[in-house]
């Protein structure tokens, strides 16, 4: 069977993953978005349905002014004795902390906190035994990937903090994962920074507490090599067994925009790579260490056939699972009903570290068209795609009292500018149809007025992405009202992907 990477399209990144039965369980990080830790299902590896998050209530994750990639990073899942448990870290609060549950498709508990600093925490169940990892500095000073053993009711540490791997060499030593495989421990990491030198390593003992030996070809899996390739920064990586016993990696990677166009802004999304264990008990993992775009597969059965989702509307998609908030919504302002949206906008600009009025969906790939309806009945709401307070592009509709005005404008930078507008005659019988046609290098706005389509300027992806804007995340398409007694109503939106 031939499967197509990315599994999981868009800004999903740091995945996790465990196994319950003959379902596959995925979470991602989500950093200063509402609700936390987007939370996933699968018979077969390849198709992922998104069932929730993990983080739901506000008393469980504190987001109040957290600025763009802040806030939950790297979650783990794992399962042990009939509970789920998710372990994150809060990197704006600089607290790691692990919640729970006994049903998958319900509610989570409030935070269990460890008092054990780093991030990308990771827990491992032994009998009756915990252990708690991050990477970091360990009690005594000294940095690389640290372990304790917890009590899981309280989270207490029973240990002190230590080192056990300091990794082979790469910069930014993270995402511990330990495992027990045929009686040896093998802990995986990540190394290289989650940019181009991102990289997959391992190491195995016959200990918990180690010493630990490094795979003698190191890294496991990279693409920091393969100049002009698509799939870039590869790393992030969990190990999972299949119903077959075969052994893969999921993982993050990101697509770049173009051969040589170093750029990317859809975020880090979910790849899937096969892995082979040799005879001593070393694995090797992808196409002699690399991840590809397409993979064949005699693991999989040549009757799975990888569905593809290519149009999401108000009415095909949940606004509880698969929209998001910009931190901790003032629901008031939100009337969310199954093919319509009413915003009311606050005093947050979408400029501000704050919650404007705006929900968003994740921009899958590169070549879509997006359109809504738009009636903006007091002041300005519209479209935007959004990277961080500092870079999005907005396609909005002004209105006071003598006429409308669809705009144009780009943040980039913290610098705004109205490179396009339109102005038009106030109708409200008639909503203007917002359009952005969305390419690998470009976005073209446009709108609708009276059957009459106006474009309003084209300008290069890249300046959302996170080589020019920084930071962890990826572009979200949100729906926005701005300004105190704004109110805009949104109707017939639709991304169809070509």
């Amino acid at each position: 069977m031939r499967y197509n990477n990315p599994v999981i399209k868009g800004f999903y990144p740091d995945p996790s993953v465990c196994k319950v039965d003959d379902t596959y369980y995925l979470v991602c990080s989500s950093f200063q978005y509402f609700p936390g830790i987007p939370l996933f299902e699968s018979k077969d590896l390849i198709n992922w349905q998104q069932i929730g998050h993990c983080l739901t209530r506000p008393t469980q994750v504190q987001l109040e002014q957290v600025s763009s990639s802040g806030g939950v990073f790297a979650p783990t899942i794992r399962h042990y004795q009939g509970l789920f448990y998710v372990t994150t870290t809060n990197d704006t609060t600089r607290q790691n902390f692990y919640i729970w549950t006994d049903d998958i498709y319900g509610e989570w508990s409030e935070p269990v906190f460890v008092d054990q600093g780093g991030i990308d925490p990771d827990l491992y169940f032994e009998e009756d035994r915990v252990y708690f990892m991050s990477n970091g500095e360990d009690d005594e000073g000294i940095p690389g990937i640290v372990q304790c053993q917890i009590d899981i009711a309280s989270g207490h540490k029973l240990t002190p903090s230590r080192t056990i791997w300091q990794g082979s060499g790469g910069r930014y030593l993270e995402s511990p994962h330990m495992y027990k495989i045929n009686g040896r421990y093998y802990l995986l990491a990540a190394e290289g920074g989650t940019e181009y030198g991102h990289m997959e390593t391992y190491a195995r003992s016959h200990s918990v507490n180690g010493p630990f030996e490094a795979y003698p070809l190191n890294p496991v899996l990279t693409n920091r090599n393969l100049g002009g390739y698509e799939l870039q920064g590869v790393g992030h990586a969990d190990l999972i067994e299949d119903h077959q016993g075969n052994w893969w990696l999921l993982h993050l990677a990101f697509r770049q925009i173009g051969r040589w166009q170093t750029y990317h802004h859809l975020g880090r999304e979910v790849f899937l790579t096969p892995v082979t264990f040799d005879e001593e008990g070393w694995f090797t993992a992808g196409h002699e260490g690399t991840t590809l775009m397409t993979f064949e597969s005699d693991r999989l059965p040549d009757s799975l056939i990888q569905a593809e989702q290519k149009l999401y509307t108000f009415d095909n998609t949940d606004w509880n699972i698969d929209w998001c908030y910009l931190r901790h919504p003032s629901l008031a302002n939100y009337t969310l009903e199954p093919n319509r949206l009413l915003l009311h906008g606050n005093e947050t600009t979408l400029n501000e570290a704050g919650s404007p009025a705006f929900i968003g969906i994740r921009q899958k790939d590169f070549d879509a068209e997006i359109s809504c309806d738009l009636q903006v009945h007091a002041g300005q709401g519209g479209i935007t795609l959004y990277m961080d307070e500092q870079h999005h592009y907005d396609l909005s509709v002004y209105r006071d009292d003598s006429r409308y005005r669809v705009i144009q404008q780009l943040t980039i930078g913290s610098i705004p500018s109205i490179p396009n507008e339109a102005a038009f005659a106030p109708n409200d019988n008639q909503p203007v149809t917002l359009i952005i046609r969305a390419e690998r290098e470009r976005y073209n706005f446009f709108a609708r007025i009276e059957n009459r389509e106006i474009p309003l300027g084209s300008v290069q992806t890249k300046y959302l992405s996170s080589e020019v804007a920084g930071g962890f995340t990826g572009v979200v398409i949100g729906l926005y009202a701005s300004g105190i007694g704004s109110t805009a109503t949104f109707s017939n939106f639709q991304v169809q992907y070509v």
